[in-house]
């Protein structure tokens, strides 16, 4: 049921982080903070494809 997932950031667009997550608890696309190395600040992220 845990699937790969990569989140990129909403600001810059590049995607930092690889991980999973679980279908059934979470169908929706999810959105994290994380910090945005380019940035230097932590920003939103969301799941793509």
């Amino acid at each position: 049921m845990r699937v790969t997932i990569t989140l990129a950031c909403t600001e810059t667009g590049d995607r930092n982080y690889i991980t999973t997550k679980n279908k059934r608890n979470n169908p929706d696309r999810i959105e994290l903070r994380k910090y945005s190395p380019r940035l230097k600040k932590h920003t939103l992220h969301r799941e793509t494809k």
